[in-house]
């Protein structure tokens, strides 16, 4: 049994004892019995580093309000530890790192970024993470906070898995050559004749990689929370010409309907009055503007986070809005989603307008979902499971 019920409890006596071999061999006794951190009571969550010789340790989060985003750790004295409590909402779920003997200097001065993600490190202590090809990030989950499992490990066990297969694809409308697009088949698809919906879904690579969607569809399905379908996961163009192509594009949606559909078509079984459309962040942006300009063809859209506020293509992003009010025929199903801690006047207020638009629409069944999360992965894996389950319903999500 534990011997402390809280770390407070803990940190009272190990400061009323006067000798420092005695107070880290109560470091150690608490590393020992409590092995996952950050330790959560309440509405607190206390996150913990252990290492002798640290000169400095902090807590990296995106959703502190200064520059540095740290929220500074204490040393225990003559210990090894350093611990920081802090409260958070009953149901954020945020990503965070941990900053090792960081200079804390403001980052909009800092010259050599690389040299600073040196610092930084995922929690070893928490197994609960978000893994990606260029870096790790912790996860802390608040006690009502939305589920984060490892869909990928879920779909291992007792679940009936589709395929994906890797296509390349060339543009003339986007002026590029060998685009991949990860199309995935759900289980069945080989030994049937059946024609499937679509979901085209923009940042493949991470649609196809960290978000899971691959998983998460062949979960959900086996419980019939969304329909069996295929699901295109289209490369994005680099991270300098991303948002130049995703945001307000004809030639991105030319490539769309007159490129990109009668490749899936041509390949796939797929139920041509059944298209969706969607994405995270700037690529959310790209899936609207191909449904607004085609209503016709996707009768679904989802949109995880959009950017539709101030910064960078500002007076694009703010027709958006305006759009959707017009627009004489939209999706009959749409969902979109916000974090709480996403930049106010880029992501979160443009979110609460469009949702007071698209709720006064009579013609669209329309879900709207606001998560305790910054803007980044964390948050769009947790809210894809709702996002997919509205667009493309099955027999025990239908309403």
């Amino acid at each position: 049994m534990a011997r402390w019920t809280t770390f407070e409890e803990f940190l009272a006596e190990a400061r009323s004892v006067d000798n420092d071999r005695e107070r880290q061999d109560l470091v150690v006794e608490l590393l020992r019995d409590r092995t996952e951190w950050p330790w959560i009571t309440g509405n607190r969550a206390t996150f913990v580093y252990s290492r002798m010789g640290t000169k400095s340790a902090a807590v990296n989060l995106d959703t502190i309000e200064r520059d540095p985003p740290f929220e500074p750790m204490t040393n225990l004295p003559g210990t090894s530890l350093w611990y920081v409590t802090l409260k958070f909402a009953p149901d954020d779920l945020l990503d965070y790192l941990l900053a090792i003997n960081d200079p804390m200097t403001p980052l909009a001065q800092e010259k050599d970024i690389r040299s600073r993600l040196e610092h930084w490190h995922p929690d070893q202590r928490n197994p609960l993470r978000m893994r990606t090809p260029e870096m790790d990030v912790s996860v802390l989950r608040m006690p009502y906070a939305r589920p984060f499992p490892d869909w990928s490990a879920m779909a291992m066990q007792n679940v009936p898995r589709g395929n994906v297969v890797t296509h390349t694809i060339d543009s003339v409308n986007l002026n590029m050559q060998g685009r991949k697009v990860w199309v995935y088949a759900p289980y069945g698809y080989a030994v049937t004749d059946m024609a499937y919906p679509l979901l085209i879904m923009q940042d493949g690579q991470w649609n196809a990689g960290p978000l899971q969607v691959a998983s998460i569809v062949d979960v959900l399905a086996k419980h019939q929370h969304v329909q069996p379908m295929v699901v295109a996961m289209v490369q994005s163009a680099g991270p300098r010409d991303r948002e130049n192509e995703y945001i307000d594009n004809d030639n991105y949606s030319a490539f769309v309907i007159n490129e990109l559909l009668p490749f899936l078509t041509n390949t796939y079984r797929i139920r041509e009055t059944d298209f969706g459309i969607g994405g995270v962040a700037a690529g959310a942006v790209a899936a609207a503007h191909v449904a607004l300009a085609h209503a016709d063809v996707f009768t679904r859209l989802i949109m995880i986070s959009p950017p539709l506020g101030r910064g960078r293509y500002e007076e694009q992003l703010r027709q958006y809005n305006e759009r959707f009010a017009q627009a004489m025929q939209l999706p009959k199903r749409i969902f979109q989603s916000v974090g709480r801690y996403e930049m106010g006047s880029r992501f979160y207020e443009p979110a609460q307008r469009l949702k007071t638009i698209l709720e006064q629409r009579d013609d669209v069944a329309y879900k709207y979902v606001e998560i305790g999360s910054g803007h980044g992965l964390v948050n769009f894996r947790a809210v894809m499971p709702e996002a997919l389950s509205w667009a493309f319903p099955g027999v025990a999500a239908k309403v």
